[in-house]
């Protein structure tokens, strides 16, 4: 994704992650963004003006009221200015002041006045990110469509360990990235008109009240392609095993947490809709029977019994309508295309997105490295990228089919 004459402001508040954000504003510059800045009071006291000026060749906005210069409309114009805002490093102090309204400098101010997407990367000691009000904050501004990198676990200024040290330069240069890259694919809107069912996650088969048989699942692939889905027009549903993200704003959520409750969900759902991606990895095998007291711990060996579950995507598949598609994954480690052939093959499906687990694809990472495989053509390697851009490839072959 090309960041030529892509417009980008940079906010800085006062955290020693500052000393960070001249490599990232370099990497930019070197993709030919335009790079402003505004550094609060506070961030000052980390680096120099000079040095932000220097590496992005533009002056730094510092004052609301600036000194021997009109400082009347001085906000606005930088809140018209950019494609993008980007915060880094973003303090408690300064999530607590948007969170509420407040705008008592330049940067909070422009915020307020911004139209434009804005990105927040969050730096601060462990506990200042723990803290239910920082949480609370970080929620609400998520709610309202504000951006976050995440910030990341390890050792901060402060010797301390947990998470809360910002996103290295690097990731922040890749969220801007992806940021443009997923706004020029959604501005297509190709599946305007479309409704499009996603299951993502792991089913969970209870044994006992306590424990149940779960897969490694994520559900990062899912909820990447349900945003995609919504991004580029798509009433989209997506269909949730138990998992850790919050859903895609513009989604319809329906939580799920058995391999029954997901395949009587894919059912009802799979009626009245145009495509189904079942990226979920439903269990394959349920105890034969779940008891409702705790098993005890016992000196002897202890044997359960299994079943299969129903094979959801085969029985759905049988049923689809003159129109439908139906997309499967499968994760493969050994002989992935032969048995994803036999899989397209035996539950007559339109397309099998085929991945294996590695040190950068499958369980638990951003990245997947993928196959396509569509009946009666070949196959199409997609190589290593993030799954929000892979999302975007699979779709453009399902609005090709539909």
């Amino acid at each position: 994704m090309s960041l030529k004459d892509k417009r980008i402001l940079i906010g800085l508040t006062g955290g020693i992650a500052c000393y960070k954000i001249p490599y990232l504003v370099r990497y930019l510059w070197r993709e030919k963004a335009e790079i402003r800045t505004i550094m609060t009071e506070n961030a000052t006291r980390f680096i120099t003006p000079l040095t932000l000026e220097s590496v992005s060749n533009n002056p730094v906005a510092t004052d609301l009221f600036p000194p021997n210069r009109f400082a009347g409309t001085h906000h606005i114009d930088l809140a018209r200015w950019p494609d993008l805002i980007m915060v880094a490093p973003a303090t408690a102090n300064f999530m607590g002041k948007i969170a509420s309204g407040i705008s008592d400098d330049l940067l909070t101010t422009v915020i307020c006045a911004t139209p434009k997407p804005v990105m927040i990367a969050p730096a601060m000691n462990p506990q200042m990110w723990l803290n239910k009000v920082t949480q609370r904050n970080h929620d609400i501004l998520g709610n309202l469509g504000y951006i976050f990198i995440e910030p990341d676990e390890g050792y901060t200024a402060c010797d301390h360990y947990g998470v809360g040290r910002m996103a290295e330069p690097q990731e922040l240069f890749e969220a801007v990235k992806q940021f443009f890259f997923d706004r020029a694919k959604g501005s297509k809107k190709t599946l305007t008109g479309k409704k499009i069912v996603v299951t993502a996650g792991p089913t969970r088969e209870a044994v006992d009240p306590v424990r149940f048989l779960t897969n490694r699942s994520s559900g990062k692939m899912g909820y990447a392609l349900a945003e995609a889905a919504a991004s580029l027009g798509a009433q989209t549903t997506l269909i949730s095993g138990p998992v850790n993200i919050p859903p895609p704003l513009g989604v319809h959520l329906i939580r799920i947490e058995s391999t029954d409750e997901l395949h009587a969900a894919v059912k009802k759902a799979f009626a009245s809709c145009d495509c189904l991606i079942m990226a979920a990895a439903p269990a394959d095998f349920s105890p034969a029977q779940s008891l409702e007291t705790k098993i005890k711990r016992a000196a002897s060996d202890l044997s359960l019994n299994l079943k299969p579950t129903k094979d959801i995507l085969k029985e759905v598949a049988r049923r689809k309508k003159a129109g439908q598609i139906v997309v499967g994954f499968a994760l493969e480690t050994d002989d992935a295309l032969a048995n994803a052939r036999k899989k397209l093959s035996e539950k007559k499906l339109d397309m099998v997105v085929v991945n294996t687990p590695g040190e950068d694809t499958g369980f638990d990472h951003d990245t997947n490295e993928v196959t396509l495989l569509v009946p009666k053509k070949r196959p199409v390697k997609l190589a290593l990228a993030s799954k929000s851009e892979i999302s975007y490839h699979i779709l453009d072959r399902v609005s090709a089919l539909l």
